[in-house]
């Protein structure tokens, strides 16, 4: 039997072209569609160079943080300005402190505190909602009434409250915000976990005798991710927010530490003398870094809803 020499090459050139086809993964195709989203990926951008900012911005710039130059003491507002001879590049405080190094220790410990504050949240919140709908039952039922109680006391008196007994100081408002923030994310993890501990592959696992505890962590907590990445990127800026209300009324962490609130608190109180920028500056790092973590959470959340692909 004669075998077509044309039919063989084009055969064989589908078959190279279907080798080079790659398999799309759901993280694959949620990277892709989240570098679509322009908001998301220019915001990413612009969060990265201030994080980059918050890191090594100190090492350029002659001055530090607590260093006072004694040179424009008692004329901030005319020799205090910024200038890159005199290296205050974002000009100096009431006090003649460099506030370009303020800011970079602001950033970088308002950045902290989002990000730890709901990592502890998320971490927290995962667990506790994952065994509270996979167990289900009266031990479901308790665990979530315990949640309804803690929702129902005011989160901001309860965070206050920690700042005046135990003392003002970073570590102190981590555990704050951290172990109060998770309840909402645990309220959500849970209810997600309510449908996928039917799906086939965990009544599989079930069955062939996996322990429950394994199975949480194995099979429930992996498909949790997408949610839990969504609400986490949302979570920080509400982190951020409250850590700068804290500092703002004076309870936040103590001189000569400082963050975003605490500058932003300081610059409203000397805008009056003539001294805009050391409102200026704080401000628009935090408003700026804000905006991109609401956006990021936005492409995220359009990148993993699954009505979309």
């Amino acid at each position: 039997m004669l075998v077509d020499s044309q039919k063989v090459g084009d055969l064989a050139e589908n078959l190279a072209k279907m080798d080079e086809v790659k398999g799309r993964s759901l993280w694959g195709d949620a990277l892709r569609r989240f570098k679509q989203n322009k908001a998301a990926m220019v915001s990413l951008i612009i969060l990265t160079l201030v994080i980059l900012f918050s890191l090594t911005g100190q090492f350029l710039t002659p001055w530090s943080n607590e260093e006072i130059d004694w040179n424009i003491m008692g004329n901030v507002a005319e020799m205090g300005k910024p200038s890159f001879e005199t290296g205050h590049y974002f000009g100096a405080d009431d006090l003649g402190r460099d506030l370009y190094a303020r800011v970079v220790q602001g950033s970088r410990i308002s950045l902290m505190v989002g990000v730890v504050g709901a990592l502890i949240a998320v971490i927290v919140g995962t667990l506790y909602g994952a065994v509270a709908g996979y167990v289900g039952g009266r031990t479901d039922q308790i665990m979530m009434r315990i949640v309804d109680i803690l929702m129902s006391i005011p989160y901001m008196f309860v965070l206050i409250l920690l700042l005046v007994v135990f003392g003002r100081s970073v570590v102190m408002l981590f555990v704050g915000i951290g172990l109060i923030s998770w309840l909402d994310m645990s309220r959500i993890v849970r209810g997600q976990t309510l449908t996928i501990k039917n799906k086939e592959f965990v009544e599989a696992a079930q069955a062939m005798g996996v322990p429950g505890f394994k199975i949480i962590m194995k099979h429930i907590v992996p498909n949790l991710l997408g949610v839990v990445a969504v609400y986490a990127t949302l979570l920080v800026p509400g982190m951020i927010l409250t850590e700068s209300f804290i500092s703002f009324l004076g309870l936040g962490v103590q001189e000569p530490s400082t963050s975003w609130g605490a500058l932003i608190s300081e610059g409203a109180g000397t805008i009056q003398y003539g001294t805009p920028w050391q409102l200026w500056f704080p401000l628009a790092f935090f408003v700026v870094s804000l905006f991109c973590f609401f956006f990021i959470g936005d492409g995220l959340r359009d990148a993993l809803d699954p009505k979309d692909r």
